[in-house]
């Protein structure tokens, strides 16, 4: 087994035999102890109100603590290991951003508060806005959307503003690759358009004759990321936004990539009217679990009365809320997760300007040097130089092994690495998708390339049995298609041989 400061070599915890937080639990044990009451106790007769008490387990402080570290240490987190999530950009989170977002000037400021006794919180969007547009190559942003699919939302929504004050009600088709991240469509669909699907080419690229074939009087835009999902970068774009907005359409960037372009290329200098921005992946604030997350949109300067208000505004040395004039509403309660928007300003200026130049490049070197190992065992689903994350397939081992990439995730986690994205682009067969990110070392990449070799070979020996992978953890392979249909949420009624294979 190899293991180069991951999770293969941390004991083991969590096994099948420790007792479960009921069976601890026996009658009057306490783990916390309430004060006494200091006010007249209250009969309240409610329909509502149960009259037995809950069934909550009963146990020591000393066994709460360890039922949830036992639980705890059962999940895999960034901190313990490589997540090499393609399109995810699952990386390391400076603790140094959590300290700032954790002080109390900010932590606990009421988002109520008027603004001229806010000033420094408005001074940091600010800043951020400053920072996010240059990066962008856009000129005013919003950070109200708390997610990247909020994001997505926020500028379709302002697409279909835009193109209703311009009297262009007929434009009601948006298009989007059939390789695209399945918020996409969804987004779409959501804001009131109809989804037009444009297909691949043999290259992993938008297919430009099919585009072309698409596009007519009715094309309101086109959803792409760039790199795009394949983890390539579409040398076309300069000729895909061309036939865009000879029609009158708008270019929309969905954000989920940016991390392999920081620094060295900006999607507004490629034809981009509207970017959302994932701080939660580009700038390594917190992410899983999911969220809290922050998808500021930015916008060219002839979208900016359409963006979700209010906006910050610097007049003098003052920040005041501003409300644009075409404004779409509001997308967010109050000015979206300001505490995760103050921790990508803090991780920018911990890299300076110098570090985000070559923000983007570490991360294309990384994943270009993990994917010459990988290719060695797996091959890669298009032959050409990928940007920050790349695609295997298992196709081949399919035909002669009947391995699929689900067992070959499942195996990784025994070797101490997260699983990376499985079956995703939709249009690779068996895809396994990687993404290294910029943050993980030399080692670390050699250890997975080496683990992917070894659980190759393993797999394909003679005899084999793919359903016993992984064999060193608490949990196995639950049956993933049951709960899905049968959900049961009652622990009277939760039976644990139905979940398994």
């Amino acid at each position: 087994m190899v293991s180069g400061g991951n999770a293969s070599s941390l004991p083991l915890v969590g096994g099948s035999s420790e007792p479960t937080i009921r069976e601890l639990s026996r009658p009057g044990r306490r783990a916390s102890k309430y004060p006494k009451l200091d006010v007249p106790e209250v009969d309240i007769n409610h329909p509502a109100i149960k009259n037995e008490k809950a069934p909550l387990p009963e146990v020591s402080e000393h066994d709460l603590v360890m039922h949830y570290s036992r639980l705890a240490h059962r999940n895999f987190a960034v901190d313990l290991g490589f997540y090499p999530l393609g399109s995810c950009t699952m990386k390391y989170n400076p603790r140094f951003a959590d300290y700032v977002a954790s002080l109390n000037t900010y932590a606990n400021t009421h988002p109520s508060t008027p603004a001229e006794f806010t000033q420094g919180s408005l001074e940091i969007i600010n800043i951020l806005e400053h920072y996010l547009t240059e990066i962008t190559g856009m000129d005013y942003a919003s950070f109200q959307p708390p997610a990247g699919a909020s994001g997505e939302l926020t500028g379709l929504l302002i697409i279909k503003k835009y193109l209703e004050t311009k009297k262009l009600i007929n434009k009601k088709d948006i298009i989007v690759p059939d390789s695209a991240h399945g918020t996409n469509p969804a987004s779409a669909r959501m804001a009131g358009f109809n989804v037009v699907e444009v297909s691949t080419d043999e290259r992993g690229m938008v297919n430009i004759d099919d585009l072309r074939s698409l596009v007519n009087e009715n094309t309101a835009g086109l959803m792409l990321t760039n790199p795009n999902t394949g983890g390539l970068f579409e040398e076309e774009i300069l000729t895909l936004s061309k036939i865009i907005h000879d029609v009158g359409g708008l270019l929309y960037y969905d954000g989920a990539n940016l991390n392999a372009i920081v620094g060295v290329c900006r999607p507004g200098d490629m034809g981009f009217d509207i970017v959302h921005s994932n701080l939660h992946k580009t700038f390594a604030t917190p992410h899983g679990g999911g969220g809290p997350g922050s998808g500021p949109v930015a916008v060219k300067d002839y979208l900016k009365e359409y963006l979700p208000g209010p906006i910050v505004e610097k007049s003098d040395e003052s920040y005041s809320w501003y409300t644009p004039k075409h404004s779409i509403g509001r997308m967010h309660g109050y000015h979206g997760n300001f505490l995760v928007a103050l921790r990508a300003l803090v991780y920018m200026k911990l890299l300076g300007k110098e570090g985000l130049e070559t923000l983007g490049s570490y991360a294309v070197l990384n994943a270009r040097y993990l994917s010459s190992k990988v290719s060695k065992y797996l091959p890669l689903a298009y032959d050409e130089p990928c940007m920050h994350e790349f695609v295997a397939t298992v196709k081949n081992l399919k035909k002669s092994h009947k391995i699929k990439a689900y067992d070959v995730g499942k195996a990784l986690l025994d070797k101490g690495f997260h699983s990376p994205t499985i079956y995703f682009p939709l249009i690779v067969d068996e895809a396994l998708m990687f993404e290294p990110t910029e943050t993980q070392t030399v080692e670390t990449l050699d250890d997975l390339a080496e683990s992917i070799k070894l659980i190759v070979e393993e797999l394909t020996a003679p005899g084999v049995n793919l359903s016993d992978y992984p064999k060193n953890l608490p949990v196995g392979r639950p049956n993933e298609l049951i709960p899905a249909k049968h959900l049961t949420v009652h622990w009277g009624d939760f039976e644990l041989l139905e979940l398994t294979e």
